[in-house]
């Protein structure tokens, strides 16, 4: 990571966490009320193929200790309505802000993957990994609605596992080493541009 982009992630890092700190005690507080302890989802994610962290993020499902592998289908009906709302708009990733002053991640990038996938997949995430994690990016915004869709049909966690490694990885890697090939801080501020764009409530 460039020493730009890193000082243009601590900077705006820095200025979101004042500016969004009251929405974020706020949230923190619903979920304690409404769904009760703990109010964070802590993942382990790859910086690198052999390098994990712990990924912040808001709980937006009943807690289940055997929980492994990518949400499709046949996790929906532990998605609490708390939950519902704050993946509609992503707010369940504010507390990412904190990864990113930690610099696990940077603001645009490939998404962190879980560990297991970096195993079965080495030779790609090798590639993908080259560019720092981010809370968004080009396969987000171009993939993920598709990759929603796709893992929504799914009704037990083999169906998902199988269609995600086998429909949405390699895709979204392609997406990824493209982003990788286009890295410049004008992309990364496009990106976070329609990011924001697509989750404002329009409608």
């Amino acid at each position: 990571m460039s020493v730009a982009k890193r000082s243009v992630d601590i900077g705006l890092a820095v200025l979101l966490i004042v500016i969004l700190s009251p929405v974020i005690v706020i949230i923190a507080l619903i979920i304690l009320w409404r769904d009760g302890a703990p109010v964070l989802y802590l993942s382990e994610r790859m910086k690198t193929p052999d390098e994990g962290f712990l990924l912040w993020k808001f709980r937006t499902m009943t807690s289940d200790r055997h929980d492994s592998g990518v949400s499709g289908g046949d996790k929906t009906n532990r998605i609490t309505a708390t939950g519902r709302v704050l993946r509609r708009y992503r707010l369940d990733e504010l507390p990412q802000l904190w990864n990113i002053l930690r610099g696990d991640i940077s603001f645009v990038g490939p998404r962190p993957p879980l560990r297991r996938y970096t195993e079965m997949f080495p030779e790609l995430y090798a590639d993908v990994l080259r560019s720092r994690p981010g809370v968004t990016g080009l396969a987000t915004l171009a993939f993920h609605r598709t990759e929603e869709r796709l893992l929504a049909e799914c009704r037990s966690k083999e169906e998902t596992e199988a269609v995600y490694c086998r429909r949405c990885v390699p895709r979204k890697a392609r997406l990824d080493l493209i982003y990788a090939r286009r890295r410049s801080l004008c992309f990364d501020a496009r990106l976070m541009l329609a990011t924001v764009i697509r989750r404002l409530p329009l409608h």
